[in-house]
């Protein structure tokens, strides 16, 4: 008919119109992001690059009522705590995923010690939930 686009040609000029900013080495607006700059920010950042912050998901997911507790020591360890509601992969039930993150000279690294978060005073983390929410 005339008058009227076919999808599929539309579909092909948003891929080449998308692929021509990549081409000349410039990136969609919805694609840009900032580096972290403070280490709260950097914290975040390594938590949702983790599997059980949806990293890998799918389905876009959400982060509310993001907590996090330190720096505190333990056994050396300068380390800090960090956990959310995400919700988005379970349809209706949030998930709660645990993050331990421990510093050292310059670099954060995850390790598996749920124990050591038990009893520390935690507050809100809204550097997570704006990375977070951002990203989808």
């Amino acid at each position: 008919m005339p008058g009227t686009i076919h999808p599929a040609a539309a579909l092909l000029t948003l891929a080449v119109a998308v692929g021509g900013c990549m081409a000349r080495g410039e990136t969609p607006a919805s694609t840009v992001t900032q580096a972290p700059k403070t280490l709260r920010e950097k914290i975040a950042a390594l938590a949702l690059r983790q599997v059980p912050f949806g990293s890998v998901s799918l389905l876009p997911v959400r982060f509310e009522s993001s907590r996090i507790a330190g720096p505190f020591e333990d056994g050396g360890r300068t380390l800090w705590c960090v956990s959310s509601h995400m919700k988005g992969r379970t349809f209706g039930k949030a998930e709660r995923p645990k993050l331990v993150i421990r510093a050292d000279a310059a670099t954060l690294t995850v390790i598996d010690d749920d124990e050591v978060c038990q009893g520390h005073r935690t507050e809100p983390f809204p550097e997570l939930e704006t990375l977070g929410n951002a990203k989808g």
